[in-house]
């Protein structure tokens, strides 16, 4: 299932748990945070550790493994958050276009804008 169904459903359903808040905002609710941060987290570690089994040198492996972490979580970040932009787009587009389809369904606008080719018949 794509993330902005997901958010769609989530947004339907109130759940009673709490998730992290910072600055007054529940971090769970943002999309794409939780994956942004695993993948961060994960390569900054093994980076890190693989710096220092190859320097042997702990504050050169510290930078190297910090340095990972932001760079894999704001190019993870911007890549997830563009594909959710465009999933949210192309849903939104769509269920327009299926309330336009009710709405003309079985009247003469419907078959004219079927002939001009806005309107697909199934």
């Amino acid at each position: 299932m794509d993330t902005v169904v997901k958010t769609i459903l989530e947004e339907d359903q109130e759940e009673e748990g709490k998730g992290l808040v910072i600055f007054g905002r529940d971090v769970s609710k943002i999309p794409c945070f939780r994956e942004s941060f695993l993948y961060g987290v994960s390569s900054g570690v093994g980076v890190g550790l693989a710096a220092f089994l190859k320097t042997s040198r702990p504050l050169f492996s510290q930078h190297v493994g910090m340095a990972t972490f932001t760079v894999t979580t704001l190019l993870y970040w911007s890549y997830c958050r563009y594909e959710w932009s465009k999933q949210k787009f192309d849903a939104q587009l769509l269920q327009e276009s299926l309330k336009d389809k009710l709405k003309y369904e079985g009247t003469v606008v419907e078959r004219e804008l079927e002939k001009q080719g806005v309107l697909k018949t199934a």
